[in-house]
């Protein structure tokens, strides 16, 4: 949705710490992990496209040690006797995306997305001029890839005629870029005044004999793209590093935003032999720049109230510009962090964010003498005026007036609508501010009890609108199980829980009937996340809205049980080398008899499961003595 929600750096400490948990305990890394894909999936409301040849993504680094440690595995793993040449280039914070040319002519453009598949955006990438309709070289059939962008500039214009219009008001460049890109109208894109730089090229026949990134660059450049002039050959690390350092002061002067380097082997020879991870190119890897820090003043201490209940304090800042974008907000977590920090109004502070979103503060550096107001955490909740209370062994304060505050109400409304739960499309923040406010909706079923004219009251731009809401309001009716779950909003309990106990449970009725016993039987579900489950079950408000759904036909649809029986439960196999049919098939045999597949052997590998040339993973079994059958064993063992 072009609006993402936590930093790339804090993303990128999440992603390292999966990896991590993958490699101590691999038995439990899911097939759809975040380590295993490139993107997001393509948006429904463009034609979808498949990509020749797959779109990676990139592993990233924020130290030059581990760019180092990168660098030196390369050589050590590929026994290379000289040290490989590199290219650096800058990274480009944009929207990735591939352009397709048949017979010299540009045919076809689409984002990366999964990788696999991507949405054809041709008409809108034909309004962008750094992109050729025509390419020099006579050339049967060519993919480009590049990253689209919008400069500086042009973006500090957008957001002012944005603000003017009374219309969403863009994070950063890489937001706007992504967004106008995904205009179903070209000529608002148009409007736009994109760019783009062009990183590779492949071509179907091996006719032009380029050996290397660097000749690639400048293939690029002779066919009109529109190549980054600030790309570097390096004949090692050292030299690579070296550049990484320039640019990191050099990069404020760009009219472009970027966050890192990316460092790529530049023999294509080299490449070809090193290939890719499940997600990544292992020739080539990407040096984020430390978190850019700037200082400014606190001018405010507001107050929020989420849908739990809990208070959180937000900094309002004097509007300053960095990575990227314009700030003014900044969250404090909590009324501990303003004690730790020392944090009073007027106080000046160091902000940082790194080419992101989510500024943070990090301390204070002048304390304006005479001037600074202290700040008094709050005793009555900013929105409803209710008594704050603390919870034991939690840091933050909460208003317990959970059905009535009207900021809960709206928080857990939202969150009723957004994209992992009801989905409902339009409906978003401001609809459900107005509804609350005007007395319309005070729970979610409330919005299934709105009509077209009811929605008109809300003074939408046509009676259109009214129109897309109250259908999309009431398509959400039947949501799968796992859906719905996640979006009564159970504390503690989120996406991948609320997929578990659908699983583990099949219908709605079965959770309720549950006992702590049956929720904690599940893997990873411990004692608070059981008993807050039982609690909101138990609690005669819940179940009157649940009730209230149901009659207005708000059902989510019941789990099938594909199991066909619990013979494995509680066993967990690895699959390897060449069976009788897909490994897919055998893992669904596997899981549909109760059991669990992993990826690698581990000490908690119940069974390895070897067909022909079996490798590695075979070896790796016999040394930790996990016991390896073959597929008549198997069978023998599921009754088949």
């Amino acid at each position: 949705m072009d609006a993402p929600t936590v930093s790339d750096v804090e993303y990128d400490k999440l992603f390292k710490e999966l990896q991590e948990l993958e490699k101590k305990y691999p038995e439990f890394k899911s097939a759809n992990s975040p380590t295993n894909k490139v993107g997001g999936a393509a948006e429904k409301k463009f034609a979808q496209y498949k990509h020749k040849e797959r779109l990676y993504s990139l592993d990233n680094t924020y130290s030059y040690y581990d760019l180092e440690l990168w660098y030196d595995k390369l050589q050590k793993n590929y026994s290379l006797q000289e040290a490989p040449e590199l290219v650096c280039e800058l990274k480009i914070d944009g929207l990735a995306i591939s352009l397709n040319y048949e017979n010299s002519t540009f045919v076809l453009g689409a984002t990366r997305g999964d990788g696999v598949v991507g949405e054809n955006i041709t008409n809108n990438l034909k309004t962008i001029k750094a992109i050729p309709s025509k390419i020099t070289e006579n050339i049967k059939s060519m993919e480009v890839r590049g990253e689209v962008f919008m400069p500086v500039d042009v973006f500090e214009k957008l957001n002012e005629s944005q603000k003017a219009n009374n219309a969403k008001i863009f994070a950063n460049p890489r937001n706007a870029a992504a967004g106008s890109l995904r205009q179903l109208d070209a000529e608002i894109t148009r409007e736009r005044n994109l760019s783009m730089f062009a990183y590779y090229g492949r071509i179907d026949s091996d006719e032009l004999s380029i050996k290397s990134h660097s000749e690639m660059l400048k293939f690029l450049k002779f066919q009109g793209f529109n190549v980054n002039p600030n790309y570097k050959v390096c004949k090692n690390v050292d030299e690579a590093i070296k550049y990484c350092k320039i640019w990191d002061k050099k990069r404020k002067n760009l009219d472009y935003a970027t966050d890192g380097v990316v460092i790529k082997v530049n023999s294509f020879e080299l490449q070809n032999e090193m290939g890719f991870t499940a997600r990544a190119p292992r020739w080539a890897t990407a040096y984020k720049f430390p978190p850019e820090e700037v200082s400014t003043v606190v001018e405010d201490i507001e107050v929020n109230v989420g849908r739990s209940g809990a208070v959180t304090p937000v900094a309002v800042l004097e509007p300053v510009f960095i990575s990227g974008s314009t700030v003014q907000r900044a969250t404090l977590h909590n009324f501990d962090e303003i004690k730790r920090l020392n944090i009073n109004i007027g106080d000046r502070v160091l902000i940082k964010k790194a080419a992101e979103i989510i500024p943070k503060v990090i301390c204070v550096t002048e304390h304006a003498e005479g001037v600074a107001k202290a700040f008094e955490p709050p005793v009555y909740c900013p929105s409803c005026g209710t008594k704050l209370v603390p919870v034991e062994g939690e840091v933050n304060l909460y208003c317990p007036n959970k059905n009535a505050c009207p900021e809960q109400i709206k928080a857990k409304i939202e969150y009723w609508t957004s994209k992992d739960c009801m989905d409902m499309e339009g409906v978003g923040g401001n609809i459900v501010s107005k509804l609350v406010d005007c007395g319309m909706v005070k729970t979610p079923a409330d919005l299934y009890k709105l009509s077209i004219d009811d929605l008109k009251k809300l003074n939408l731009v046509a009676d259109k609108s009214s129109q897309n809401l109250y259908n999309a309001i009431q398509s959400s009716k039947n949501p799968t199980l796992a859906r719905f779950i996640n979006s009564l909003g159970i504390r503690h309990v989120g996406k991948e829980m609320s997929e578990l106990l659908a699983n583990k449970f099949l219908t709605l009725e079965s959770l309720q009937k549950a006992g702590i016993d049956d929720i904690l039987s599940i893997d990873g579900c411990g004692e608070k996340i059981a008993v807050s489950i039982l609690d909101f079950f138990a609690d005669s408000y819940n179940n009157d809205i649940l009730n209230d759904l149901k009659s207005l036909g708000v059902v989510p649809k019941n789990v099938e049980d594909n199991r066909v029986s619990r013979i494995l439960e509680g066993m967990t196999f690895v699959i390897t080398g060449t069976l009788s049919d897909t490994r897919d098939k055998f893992s669904a045999i596997i899981k549909a008899n109760g059991g669990k597949t992993a990826s690698s052997v581990s000490k908690n590998t119940s069974y390895v499961l070897a067909g022909e040339n079996p490798g590695s993973k075979y070896d790796k079994a016999q040394a930790l003595g996990v016991k390896v059958i073959n597929e008549n064993e198997f069978r023998q063992m599921i009754g088949s």
